[in-house]
């Protein structure tokens, strides 16, 4: 099934796509300042200029998605944006399995990917100004759990490589994993700073890292052209496989059992 194969390049499509309609929908509204705007104040009157920003206006991505209409559209790509992540995760764990059988990184990469996508859920669909607990618990799910989707996935491309062109996907990869670990890490230090500069530098990486992130899950389909039927009976199988173990240990103890009664019925 080769249609597989614009699945993970679909979701950095419709997601970065989103995100830029979000951001020019809180510019066109004021809610936001725009990214190339270094100048901050520490209020704003009545009687200043339109363009006045203050820290409320830092374009951070969570900021343009706080007020409606842009937050409607926010949720909405934020939630689709989970259900595909999912989704390639899922289909990523199927491939793996094929290819080399069961592995812990595999497994954990699985989980890695689907608590990322409960995490963006819900960065989606509590907005920073009116749920700022229940969307930062959210973003602090989401974040650390790509990061280690991304890595995880880097440490398999390199085991699963058999080509020189494998290989070369395992290196894009790893650029890739580096950046997005580089630019969360400034994101993090920087967003606590008071200064203005250093704030507006954490939503530049910010909006790095989420780019990054979701073009990494567009190198996917280099494997996902490859998936077949095939792939989803090995899912499939795997999913089954500890009923089965459960039912063979089952009946190999039904002759004990069937012999210790018997030797009841016999005293």
């Amino acid at each position: 099934m080769p249609a597989w194969g614009i699945l993970p390049v679909t979701l950095p499509a419709v997601t970065i796509t989103g995100m830029w309609i979000v951001y020019a929908m809180a510019l066109s509204n004021n809610h936001i300042c725009p990214v190339h705007n270094w100048i901050y104040n520490q209020s704003c009157g009545l009687d200043g200029p339109i363009s006045c920003c203050t820290l409320d206006h830092i374009p951070l991505v969570s900021k343009c998605g706080t007020f409606p209409p842009e937050s409607c559209f926010f949720s909405l790509i934020c939630s689709l944006g989970s259900f595909m992540v999912m989704l390639v995760g899922l289909l990523r764990y199927a491939h793996v399995i094929e290819c080399c059988g069961p592995s812990l990184l595999n497994t954990l990469g699985l989980a890695a990917g689907w608590i990322c996508a409960a995490g963006l859920t819900m960065v989606g669909n509590f907005q920073v100004d009116y749920a700022k607990v229940l969307h930062y618990i959210g973003a602090g799910v989401a974040f650390p759990t790509s990061m280690l989707f991304v890595f995880l996935q880097s440490v398999l491309t390199y085991r699963m490589a058999k080509t020189r062109g494998h290989y070369w996907t395992g290196h894009l990869r790893s650029i890739l994993s580096a950046l997005a670990f580089i630019t969360l890490v400034f994101s993090g230090v920087f967003f606590v700073q008071e200064s203005f500069v250093l704030q507006h530098v954490a939503a530049l990486c910010e909006w790095i890292f989420i780019i990054n992130v979701l073009v990494f899950y567009g190198t996917f389909t280099f494997e996902f052209g490859a998936i077949s039927t095939d792939t989803f009976l090995v899912l499939l199988k795997a999913s089954q496989a500890p009923k089965s173990y459960k039912s063979d240990s089952s009946t190999a103890s039904t002759p004990h059992g069937h012999s210790h009664s018997e030797g009841l019925a016999m005293v």
